[in-house]
């Protein structure tokens, strides 16, 4: 179905012993997003996206492509762990697998400049192309580039884990988007339903099991806190920066640290890369400011290689867990190591025993 088609259907559809004390300690700010249960932190809002990658099996619907563009579309699929029938919802939607009648789609292009059976205009094609049939050329009239080079495009715009605005980047139309999904459906067999993750993966929400309580609570406080915004300079409780949710994190359990990064970085006792712990503030040269003695960018350690951290207001989600593992590293502090907080544990504690 070209693009005309589709304007003309949607027309007409619509720590230990020694801190067990400390985990009575009320949570501040939002301490009613998160819980303990199950050993996550906890965010509502999370999503499942550990099937986004399923290639479901095929329906009777299918039987109607073309036995090979059904083989290039299962192909693709697997290759980029896109759901096989997703592809085969836009080329359905696009060209009807290739067999559409009219310019643009073995040669020239439609009245939008787009040409080939999966619709793409000649510069977004030549900036993802794939030579999916490596036959050492990338056409876009060949449907076996045409079908991959879609595959890398949706990936490209965050499929399978962001799947409908994926597909909405492929062509900016919401109707569009029901349309290529509800043929999906069809050609799936069983229940197909999309994963639209908001960036706030449920995977995510374990807590470290060898931390103890105290970081274990300080972590999940963070974590609570995904979904939310990066604004520069907020300290909450609906928007952070990324120093000032680590300060709150540790806020959260009574204790405290500096406020921005340039403070936070002298502050923690330097720990050797490799020997990071959960709890830990990561450190970056990225920022304003910033240089590879004062870094202006950090995070908060949860595992290997993951950290949690209020990254920026363009990222998705601007709150989130990542690798900590790039170019930018610069070290790593811990700040329960210092003798300041220390002192304030020691207090904490010898305040909340009976009696």
């Amino acid at each position: 179905m070209t693009r005309t088609r589709v304007l003309a259907v949607t027309a007409l559809v619509a720590a230990g012993s020694l801190f067990a004390a400390l985990l009575l300690i009320p949570v501040l700010f939002g301490a009613s997003q998160f819980m303990f249960g199950g050993g996550g932190a906890g965010s509502g809002g999370c999503v499942d996206t550990s099937g986004a990658s399923g290639q479901p099996g095929a329906s009777d619907d299918a039987r109607g492509i073309p036995s090979n563009y059904l083989v290039l579309y299962q192909a693709a699929g697997k290759q980029y762990g896109i759901p096989w029938n997703v592809l085969a919802g836009i080329g359905e939607v696009e060209t009807a697998h290739g067999t559409a009648k009219g310019t643009g789609v073995s040669s020239g292009t439609n009245y939008a400049g787009a040409g080939g059976p999966m619709q793409f205009l000649k510069p977004t094609f030549d900036s993802f192309a794939v030579d999916g049939d490596h036959d050492g050329k990338k056409n876009l009239y060949d449907p076996a580039d045409a079908i991959y080079t879609a595959g890398a495009y949706l990936k490209h715009n965050g499929a399978p884990e962001r799947m409908k605005t994926a597909i909405f980047m492929y062509n900016h139309s919401w109707d569009y988007v029901s349309l290529v999904l509800d043929w999906a459906g069809k050609y799936a067999n069983g229940n197909f339903k999309v994963v639209q993750s908001n960036g706030v993966d449920c995977q995510d929400d374990e807590l470290p099991a060898n931390a103890s309580g105290i970081i274990r609570q300080i972590i999940a406080f963070a974590m609570a806190q995904r979904g939310k915004r990066y604004i520069f300079g907020a300290a909450g409780p609906d928007a952070w920066d990324c120093s000032s949710l680590l300060q709150a994190a540790y806020r959260s359990v009574g204790l405290t640290i500096p406020r921005t990064t340039f403070e936070q970085w002298p502050f923690g006792q330097k720990i050797p890369k490799g020997q990071e712990q959960p709890g830990d503030l990561v450190f970056f040269n990225s920022g304003p400011g910033t240089s590879s003695d004062s870094p202006g960018h950090v995070g908060m350690v949860i595992g290997k290689n993951r950290m949690v951290v209020a990254r920026c207001s363009s990222c998705v989600p601007n709150i989130g867990v990542t690798p900590y593992n790039r170019a930018d590293w610069i070290g790593v502090t811990r700040p329960l190591a210092t003798k300041q907080l220390k002192n304030q544990l020691a207090h904490l504690a010898s305040a909340n025993q009976p009696g």
